[in-house]
């Protein structure tokens, strides 16, 4: 169980929920990387928060030593009966030879030419969420806007009708955000996965161009895939596919609602776009990620059971020192950015050309309407954390 002390030791009590931690995490980082690179924690069961990139790509590389076959940051005691996946969420929450065929039939889906496709509907749907709240001088770039294009380019792909958008925001939230409240995350996945098992179901009587009537047409091994399997990459497409980008999304307008000198180099030159959209990635990376420990091992020195846990935490990785110059800095034009931002290894996100796609479009689409905006006076900005950090409300002025 969860213990409700603050922290007072990060090397060897670390807790990824603390408030302090979910609205700035960097100068921790900083000081671990300096003092314990490998942090430990015993607040539910024995875990390690590695914050260095060499040790986190390391980890990230070895899948036999380190399974992803419980990827959860926060591991919460769950019924008997709520695993109604007995796949998981594949590709990302299982290992080869799994991982491989269901990643394969995936990335089709998030080619660059498919992608492209998509372009046109995004920009659509940014200049039409700007369009509501732009007369009235006051937004939330968060609510109203960052968290809105996401889940709405996910339904067009899985085929699902625009007004079940905000009940998928409701499900991904309640399934990542709320890692201490059993009861919530349990109604997200449920919400998320009875959903989408009636469209697999109704998929096979009145399949479409989507993700899910592709998947009930593939073989594998000259067999159809079991209805779970389809089920867990459904749901998958879905929870990483929205949180994960709306957070990137977030963190980067609130970085050019605070940063005037970026914002207005931005807007003076569009060419910096390519490089600033990586820039933004490094900086505000929102995922970590969980590995399973398989068998007695050791990282820089630290002594890991088979059980542990290893929460890769890209987002620390990507500020190091070592690997990139200025890292506590946002560069735009950084020429040489070799962030993780979307994992490393095989699990590298499946749909990183799409997320990439979205930034780009919504910050883009966002200078072209409103070039001068900031953070609304007296207001508060809210941070979630945990597997996905970012945003969650961006209260601005547009001028």
């Amino acid at each position: 169980m969860r213990r409700t002390e603050p922290v007072t030791d990060w090397e060897t009590d670390f807790e990824v929920l603390d408030a302090g931690y979910v609205e700035d995490p960097f100068g921790i980082w900083d000081e671990l990387r300096a003092s314990c690179p490998v942090a430990t924690t015993e607040r539910r069961g024995r875990a390690w928060l590695p914050t260095r990139y060499a040790d986190v790509t390391a980890i990230a590389h070895d899948t036999t030593t380190f399974s992803s076959s419980d990827v959860a940051v926060v591991t919460i005691e769950q019924d008997e009966d709520e695993d109604i996946l007995p796949y998981g969420l594949p590709p990302i929450t299982s290992d080869p030879p799994l991982h491989t065929w269901t990643r394969r039939l995936l990335l089709p889906w998030f080619s660059h030419r498919r992608v492209e496709s998509y372009e046109t509907l995004t920009r659509e749907i940014c200049g039409s969420l700007i369009k509501e709240f732009f007369d009235a001088g006051r937004a939330d770039a968060a609510i109203d806007y960052a968290q809105q294009i996401p889940v709405r380019v996910i339904s067009h792909i899985l085929a699902v009708p625009d007004e079940m958008s905000d009940a998928f925001t409701g499900w991904v939230r309640d399934s990542l955000e709320f890692a201490d409240d059993p009861e919530r995350r349990r109604r997200g996945n449920y919400g998320i996965g009875e959903f989408l098992w009636s469209k697999v179901q109704e998929r096979k009587e009145h399949p479409g161009d989507d993700l899910i009537s592709d998947l009930l047409q593939s073989r594998h091994d000259g067999e159809p895939l079991e209805d779970s399997i389809i089920l867990g990459m459904a749901m998958l497409t879905l929870i990483a596919g929205v949180d994960t980008t709306w957070s990137a999304i977030g963190a980067s307008l609130w970085h050019l609602a605070t940063h005037d000198d970026d914002r207005d180099r931005l807007v003076a030159d569009p060419s910096l776009m390519a490089t600033a959209v990586e820039e933004f990635l490094r900086a505000y990376s929102p995922v970590t990620m969980a590995r399973l420990v398989t068998t007695d091992t050791e990282v820089a020195g630290c002594p890991m059971r088979a059980g542990d846990k290893v929460l890769m935490s890209f987002p620390a990785a990507n500020r190091d020192p070592a690997v990139f110059d200025r890292a506590s800095e946002v560069v735009l034009d950084r020429a040489a950015n070799r962030h993780v931002a979307f994992g490393s290894g095989i699990h590298r996100c499946a749909g990183s050309n799409l997320a990439r796609m979205e930034l780009r479009v919504a910050i883009e689409e966002w200078l072209r309407r409103i070039p001068s905006f900031h953070l609304e006076p007296e207001s508060s900005v809210t941070w979630a954390g945990g597997q996905v950090r970012g945003p969650r409300s961006i209260p601005v002025v547009l001028r």
